[in-house]
């Protein structure tokens, strides 16, 4: 039968370290020792959940083998690929650290750099996303297509980030358990995180040649990486409104083809030419339609989001913070309040 994932209601421990892993047994000991060495240093609790997401190689006996030895690690084998998305979800969701990072299993990021992430963590920020440094791949196939991508998604989503494909990443337990992830979106988490009123900053970190295995990441990423682009946009601005972006559709079709109608319409009362042979009163009333139909759409879709909100208890505002006053004549809870971040 298939294992359900189960959601940590709260943290047990300081960090959860998420690896998703596919086709990676030249790396696994090495990955574990350097990971071993780099979390005894920083001096806190932690775990590691290393997801293989159906590799086809050693990497299940070699998971297996870690786990075995090193209690502190937890293996989640998937009965396929599923995709790193997947795999980040499966990880977010058993995670039980109060810090959550993320990190990949080809060893091109250092884990010293953990302790740079969580020391910029501790200034107060929900997110720490690194920023890799003196980069390793092909400046034309890889660096050029992920600056020109990273550049648009900043200015997309108002998430200033020099580096959305860097897995090393930093999150607060409730961003981690608050944001669902489908498709390939593991790489907008930011962005998707940002609608929660969440602080995010970056650290610049190590970039390391790969020096065993390859990539699994092709040149068709990018036009994945457009199409998410596309989605998260309208997540972001119209998740709650979609009425807005139909609508607007809508009214500026309609618009236009109400135009012509009136052009048209005048035209044969002034001249008494024969209008319904031409192309233009066909195109008008296409335009008419396409307006009636986005709007309808928006209508539909408003209630859709609606019916999301009200069955699912959905909010739609995040509180970082609530602080109450005490009268001078009755205490109003004495209960000191936990501050209900993100």
């Amino acid at each position: 039968m298939p294992i359900h994932p189960e959601v940590i209601e709260q943290p047990e421990l300081d960090i959860s370290v998420v690896i998703p892993v596919y086709n990676e047994e030249g790396n696994i000991e090495r990955l574990h020792m350097e990971l071993t060495e780099a979390l005894e240093e920083i001096g806190r609790d932690y775990e590691v959940i290393a997801i293989n997401d159906g590799s086809r190689d050693k990497t299940y006996e070699l998971l297996n083998e870690v786990q075995k030895k090193d209690s502190r690690w937890h293996v989640i084998h998937f009965r396929r690929n599923f995709g790193q998305t997947a795999a980040m979800s499966a990880g977010f969701d058993a995670a039980r650290g109060e810090i959550v990072v993320t990190i990949d299993a080809d060893l091109q990021n250092d884990p010293r750099d953990i302790q740079k992430i969580l020391d910029k963590f501790e200034e107060g920020y929900d997110i720490v996303s690194g920023w890799r440094q003196d980069r390793k791949e092909p400046f034309f196939l890889r660096r050029l297509p992920s600056m020109t991508a990273n550049r648009i998604i900043s200015n997309s989503t108002g998430v200033k980030l020099h580096d959305y494909g860097c897995t090393l990443k930093a999150y607060h337990f409730e961003v981690a358990k608050g944001v669902r992830l489908y498709g390939e979106l593991h790489r907008f988490i930011p962005a998707l995180a940002s609608q929660m009123g969440v602080r995010v900053t970056e650290v610049p970190v190590k970039d390391r040649a790969r020096e065993w295995g390859s990539s699994k990441y092709g040149f068709n990423r990018t036009f994945k990486v457009m199409l998410d682009l596309i989605a998260v946009t309208f997540l972001l601005s119209y998740f709650n409104r979609p009425l807005y972006v139909f609508g607007a559709a809508g009214f500026f079709l309609g618009g236009i083809g109400t135009l012509m109608g009136l052009y048209l319409t005048v035209f044969k009362l002034l001249t008494e030419n024969k209008i319904g042979d031409r192309p233009l009163l066909q195109l008008a009333v296409l335009f008419m339609v396409l307006g009636v139909q986005f709007i309808s759409t928006g209508i539909v879709a408003d209630m859709v989001m609606r019916t999301y909100h009200e069955s699912q208890n959905k909010p739609i505002y995040y509180i970082r913070e609530r602080r109450r006053g005490q009268s001078d004549k009755a205490v109003v809870n004495e209960k000191v309040i936990a501050p209900e971040t993100i």
